[in-house]
């Protein structure tokens, strides 16, 4: 039987709970309690270790505070080959922009498949640590998000924020600016 260790932590946006493969970070939610743990892994024997994931949680929070910052989790992306491979495009989304369905179902080669995207984007078990709060409606408008839409629009803010205070860059003496 597969072990899934998880904890629980408190971050400006609420309290969340993170939980570990034997492979990686395999879920990141908010406002989740057992009965959601145990409908996202039914096979596995979940136990909690606030001692083992207590770094984990530190950097799951820091990026909730700061989702422009990558945190350097090893992750156990699980689903289907398709929701992968959105959820790996999600994760090249620059912070402080944001993406459509379409957008991301084009550069996966199946621009007809935006409404797949978006179910993928639902089924996304690591809430922050793949941005499917960077993912917007065609006409740039906010759309939902499983973690509550408010959660998503202080998120894009937060990067937006961090985007703008990135000092210019400034080319090496003797190098003209053109």
């Amino acid at each position: 039987m597969n072990t899934i260790r998880y904890a629980f932590g408190d971050s400006s946006l609420g309290p969340f709970v993170a939980a570990l493969s034997a492979r990686g970070l395999a879920f990141v939610a908010f406002d989740a309690g057992i009965a959601e743990l145990e409908g996202r892994f039914p096979d596995a024997d979940l136990v909690e270790d606030q001692a083992a994931l207590g770094e984990t949680i530190g950097k799951v929070a820091v990026m909730i505070d700061h989702p422009e910052n990558d945190a350097d989790l090893t992750l156990d992306l699980q689903g289907s080959d398709f929701e992968c491979r959105v959820w790996t495009a999600l994760r090249e989304v620059p912070a402080g922009t944001t993406t459509t369905y379409g957008e991301i179902a084009a550069r996966l080669g199946v621009p007809r498949q935006a409404r797949e995207v978006g179910e993928a984007c639902a089924a996304n078990k690591l809430a922050i640590v793949v941005p499917c709060h960077r993912v917007v409606k065609k006409d740039g408008s906010i759309s939902g998000y499983r973690w509550g839409v408010r959660r998503k629009r202080k998120l894009l803010e937060r990067e937006h924020s961090a985007r703008l205070l990135q000092p210019a860059v400034v080319p090496p003496n003797g190098i003209a600016a053109s």
